[in-house]
């Protein structure tokens, strides 16, 4: 399908890695109108043979670890090495504005001001996973403005903020050199999915991060990366200071050689069409929820019907069908 001309000017500006057209394209991406709606999806359509081509690093750290600081010194690591990054900084959204609140972009003085670098900070805006809705699809246009590297950085960590590792080639997880026990990194449900770890600010207590080091890769063979049986075998777990610079020559070496081999092997290739069929149903079941909740049929009950449930007067699972069976019929 051919683009208007203004979205043809648009999508040939992002492949020439312009970056103005690039900030524009998101910004029509991440649009609640429907008309803009139709016209990224066009324009998504049409840029989706240039993506592809870039190693996609998924991070992700407590509050304090140091994660912006760790990304921009690698960022300029990457820049010297001749690469292209980007970083999408997804930051927790005020509840006033709807705005970010950290503003990575900010924190990233030396990264932010690099013709080589494009740093977007996107408000997670209350979506689980830690990333933005259209994180995804701003990870492609970023590919096909040309960036090699794509950085996803997401909130915190926790049972509810793995969806970065459902996105990208590599999962990295930030720990500090007092974290904690072993047992207790582990519980946070974030451990496993761990294709790399790294004792960030090692500098400031070098005992306790060798201590951490040690307990994390003894946690990692106990369980044996369990939840995730596409490691064959306990991701490495290595110390280094962002701000110091210290360890990012090695990390990017360990990062390189995780992709290159599972290009080899076909696995990446094999996770990427994973995560395109996943991203492809999450989509559904977002849209059909939204469908769902807003039928005038469903509505009509749904009050009374929520407060059945919350007097133990129906049962979640007969309330459930009951409202299924409404929207259904009355989409028959």
């Amino acid at each position: 399908m051919s683009l208007p001309l203004a979205d043809q000017a648009l999508a040939d500006g992002v492949r020439r890695s312009e970056r103005r057209a690039l900030a524009k394209a998101i910004t029509l991406l991440e649009s609640t109108r429907a008309d803009h709606r139709a016209r990224a999806d066009a324009l998504l359509d049409a840029l989706l043979p240039a993506t592809g081509g870039a190693v996609r690093i998924g991070l992700s750290g407590v509050p304090g670890v140091g994660k912006s600081t760790f990304i921009e010194a690698l960022g300029l690591h990457l820049i010297g090495q001749g690469r292209r990054v980007a970083v999408l900084a997804v930051d927790p959204s005020s509840s006033v504005s709807g705005g970010s609140i950290l503003g990575d972009k900010t924190r990233m003085e030396q990264l932010s001001v690099r013709d080589e670098a494009f740093i977007r900070p996107s408000p997670a805006a209350g979506t689980l996973g830690g990333v933005a809705e259209k994180t995804r699809e701003v990870l492609l246009l970023c590919e096909a403005a040309g960036y090699d590297v794509v950085i996803v950085e997401t909130v915190g960590v926790g049972q509810s903020e793995t969806a970065v590792a459902g996105m990208t080639d590599l999962f990295v997880l930030l720990q500090l050199p007092n974290a904690g026990d072993d047992l207790q990194a582990i519980k946070k449900g974030v451990m496993e999915l761990a294709d790399l770890v790294v004792i960030n600010k090692a500098d400031l207590d070098p005992a306790a991060a060798t201590r951490a080091q040690a307990q994390i890769t003894s946690a990692l063979r106990v369980f044996g990366q369990q939840g995730n049986p596409a490691h064959g075998a306990p991701a490495p777990v290595m110390q280094a200071s962002g701000l110091k610079g210290e360890g990012v020559a090695m990390f990017w070496a360990l990062v390189m050689q995780h992709v290159e081999a599972r290009r080899a092997s076909g696995a990446l290739a094999q996770r990427r069409q994973r995560q395109a069929q996943d991203w492809l149903w999450d989509l559904v079941r977002h849209r059909l929820l939204s469908d769902f909740r807003a039928h005038p049929a469903v509505q009509r009950v749904l009050p009374a019907t929520l407060a059945e449930v919350s007097a133990a007067r129906t049962a979640p699972s007969v309330a459930a069908r009951r409202l299924l069976q409404l929207f259904e019929s009355n989409n028959s």
